[in-house]
């Protein structure tokens, strides 16, 4: 019960409820999309990777081929590798716990430790996100897939903003500089932007091609950026 007291564990678990009710959402679309429960089932228990799995139902959805739905869901994917490099540097799991980081190594756990300075905050915020978005997210993606038909279309119920919501309270108190809150203004215009004339998916990797590349020919102060500044490759490591 102590560990309910620590800050990152309460940011876990609020990401944790907000992120698992847009499961309902993923449940109901991939119903209506052709999948079966048990099918449904196994792309959140494996996959769990909420882009990845929307757009390989989407893909399928609309007719496309298992290659092209494996291969809009792996683009997506990619960005979990990197995440994974900077977790296992920072949460440091050893043993059979690296095999269940490695799974439950997504935006909200990777955001949440991230977002710590101390180092067991950074381990307890990553547990409890990751572990809470999981059992949530299974959770909800079954009554979304058996209550899918009655709800109608997912998004009149506002679920879809939960998740975007979520985010927006983890990213907007560490935007403590000009340019990467210029950044994230130009970005979130280019998805916007983007939305309406690419395949699902890929808005967010544009958006992340261009933070990338303003990031990298930007002028802004070296110690200006997001808040607090982690290097999870610190020599002699803040970890314990």
């Amino acid at each position: 019960m102590k560990h309910l007291q620590s800050p990152a564990v309460r940011v876990g678990l609020s990401i944790a409820v907000a992120t698992g009710l847009y499961g309902v959402s993923f449940g109901a679309l991939s119903v209506t999309s052709g999948f079966d429960l048990w099918q449904t089932m196994a792309l959140s228990l494996l996959l769990f990777s909420g882009g990845s799995q929307f757009a390989f139902i989407g893909v399928i959805g609309g007719g496309g081929t298992g290659a092209a739905a494996l291969t809009a869901a792996s683009l997506l994917g990619i960005r979990n590798a990197v995440y994974g490099m900077q977790m296992n540097a920072l949460v440091r799991p050893t043993g059979w716990r690296r095999f269940v980081a490695a799974h439950v190594t997504i935006d909200e756990s990777a955001a949440t430790a991230s977002g710590q300075t101390d180092p067991v905050e950074r381990r307890l915020g990553f547990w409890s996100a990751g572990i809470g978005v999981f059992i949530l997210w299974n959770a909800f993606t079954v009554v979304g897939a058996l209550v899918g038909g009655a709800l109608g279309d997912p998004a009149k119920w506002g679920l879809d903003g939960a998740a975007v919501a979520a985010f927006l309270g983890l990213l907007w108190p560490r935007l403590r500089g000009r340019e990467p809150a210029a950044i994230a203004v130009v970005c979130a215009l280019v998805t916007i932007v983007t939305v309406p004339l690419v395949a699902p998916g890929l808005p967010i990797l544009i958006a992340a091609a261009v933070a990338g590349a303003i990031g990298w020919f930007g002028h802004g102060r070296p110690s200006e950026g997001l808040e607090p500044d982690v290097d999870p490759y610190a020599a002699g490591g803040d970890h314990r």
